[in-house]
């Protein structure tokens, strides 16, 4: 019973982790792309390029929540 209460908690853990670095890395996206857009730079991201910077800045966070 206690093998199982600790899986459950390993795969709440990771979930929680996953959800954290991945709203994150949304928020800072567009919090540079905003702040960029002040300076007076306009960048525009296509549907890939978006899902790509997402991923890897919510690679990034997940190994520095681990650290």
């Amino acid at each position: 019973m206690e093998i199982i209460n600790i899986i459950e908690m390993k795969y709440l853990c990771a979930l929680k982790d996953l959800l954290i670095s991945l709203i994150a890395s949304t928020i800072i996206i567009y919090g540079l792309n905003i702040a960029a857009g002040f300076a007076g730079a306009d960048y525009t991201f296509t549907n890939g390029e978006a899902f790509i910077v997402w991923i890897l800045m919510a690679i990034l966070i997940n190994n520095c929540l681990k650290r």
